[in-house]
């Protein structure tokens, strides 16, 4: 019998108020069922939500060192059960323990890197333009965060947001994807044997009622998204209609350009990694490969070899470098579109069909999957698919190779293979992305980096770094007077 999991709502491991609950299944063998979760509705939001406000109060007030130590605890205690949290997430979303171990230790990076903010809140004082008076600014906490993540990193992505939160003072009643909510609950151990104190961190599993209700409830002040731009854009207008603060990190349809001058073979290590590591489902993936028409050919030949040798299986079995695609409906969603490649007429040169041979016939499988011959207003070269499925594409030139990999209605990340730094530079200045790596694939974020996009990729915040604290704070400005007398601003005394 399935082993059943609870939300975690101040301090406590609750059901949900009307008793339903959802099953979450192991991509890679749907017979294995982690277990069941709470199928959360408006009633369970609002007991979370109220629970913060109310630990909100005193949370605040703890010194801002003092609330680092806490989450510096709770990223000695990620780094202690690395391994065991890494199996946990691989069983429940697919991709292999040695990318799972690393959504991990992004964890605990962003643990020990919000926990070191604490002591750098800082404001900025400037001089008064009239005498005797002092100008002072402070970041201050924005209330209860409601945090609504997506479920291929299901540890990395929700420290982005819940750690810095935390660190800020707010307190947070978070969402996981209904695809990963173990990790969630696994987070909640670790916080609470961090010594996070009761109601400052509540966890409410559900669907989209339930992720509607936290954008809609009117004591939460704050949303942070990370999921489709399709829901993205609900979540804003929604939230903007109740003047709520949002940070949204959607979708993406990301490129690697490769020139002549460059190191092909870095350059095929960059693209196999960022087409097929985690099945192709990371925002930042590699979507698309624009080759130099001069290696065009070569190229693909190589690129096809070297993918045609990656090991597909569950994620929990040494040696495997593809997991599954996280689930049933997603996996018709990958078939959709290799068949929408194929009617457009890009030349499907490797994979293109569901993996169902042996035990992977149990799971989600999909083969890693190759179009060449691709225009770049075809769908499969401008819509997210999000999976294993790369479309190839031919440039003239570095301009040419620009003005295609712009042709997009996303804008997250983007790389560019070459030893010519003017070129280089010329990339960096003129790629629409809010992210450039040169000689690098589209994935791989540090912690201590700014990460978002720009048009249909996100809505002006950017998370990791010292950025991400701009959006769990709001500035307050201070004046001090002590001149004794009535001194007018914004007055002509010239």
């Amino acid at each position: 019998m399935a082993e059943s999991f609870r939300n975690f709502i101040n301090g406590r491991w609750v059901d949900s108020q009307q008793g339903q609950t959802f099953q979450n299944q192991n991509p890679a063998n749907l017979d294995d069922v982690i277990g069941s979760f709470p199928l959360s509705t408006e009633a369970d939001v609002a007991a979370a939500a109220e629970a913060a406000a109310q630990a909100y109060k005193t949370w605040r007030m703890i010194p801002a060192p003092k609330r680092g130590d806490i989450l510096r605890r709770a990223g000695d205690i990620l780094a202690e059960r690395k391994d065991e949290l890494a199996r946990a997430m691989t069983r429940e979303m697919g991709k292999p323990v040695f990318e799972t171990k690393g959504d991990v230790q992004e964890a605990i990076d962003t643990a020990y890197y919000s926990a070191t903010e604490t002591r750098r809140l800082f404001g900025y004082n400037t001089p008064s333009e009239l005498p005797d008076k002092m100008n002072l600014s402070f970041r201050m906490p924005v209330g209860v965060c409601g945090i609504i993540t997506a479920w291929n990193f299901p540890m990395a992505v929700p420290s982005w947001k819940i750690f810095p939160a935390l660190a800020c003072g707010n307190t947070v009643v978070y969402k996981p994807s209904e695809d990963a909510p173990h990790s969630g609950n696994l987070l909640a151990e670790v916080l609470a044997e961090a010594g996070l104190p009761a109601g400052v961190f509540n966890v409410v599993h559900g669907a989209a009622q339930c992720g509607a209700a936290i954008v809609e409830h009117p004591l939460i002040k704050v949303i942070g998204f990370t999921g489709s731009t399709q829901v993205g854009a609900e979540i804003a207008s929604r939230a903007g209609a109740m003047n709520k603060k949002v940070s949204l990190e959607m979708g993406g349809k990301n490129a690697q350009i490769v020139m002549p001058d460059a190191d092909l073979d870095l350059a095929l290590d960059g693209v196999v990694w960022g087409a097929f590591g985690t099945t192709g489902q990371r925002c930042t993936a590699t979507s698309r490969l624009i080759l130099h028409e001069a290696i065009y050919d070569d190229f693909i030949n190589r690129l096809i070899t070297r993918a045609a040798k990656l090991r597909l299986g569950p994620g929990l079995e040494e040696g495997t470098d593809v997991g599954p695609v996280i689930n049933q409906k997603q996996l018709r969603r990958v078939q959709e579109y290799t068949a929408i490649g194929r009617e457009e007429g890009a030349l499907c040169v490797l994979g293109g069909d569901r993996a169902d041979e042996g035990q992977l016939g149990r799971g989600c499988f999909f083969h890693p999957t190759i179009f060449i011959n691709v225009d770049r207003n075809m769908r499969i070269a401008r819509e997210e698919i999000f999976g294993p499925v790369l479309s190839v594409l031919k440039a003239r030139d570095l301009t040419d190779a620009i003005e295609i990999l712009n042709d997009t209605p996303y804008g997250l990340s983007s790389s560019l293979y070459t030893s010519n730094v003017n070129d280089a530079f010329r990339a960096v200045r003129d790629i629409e992305a809010g992210i450039t790596y040169i000689n690098v694939p589209t994935i791989g974020a540090e912690a201590h980096m700014p990460f978002g996009g720009v048009k249909g990729t996100g809505n002006g915040h950017r998370e990791g770094g010292w950025t991400v604290f701009d959006i769990f704070t709001e500035w307050k400005t201070v004046y001090i007077d002590y001149s004794g007398s009535l001194q007018r601003a914004q007055i002509d005394n010239y």
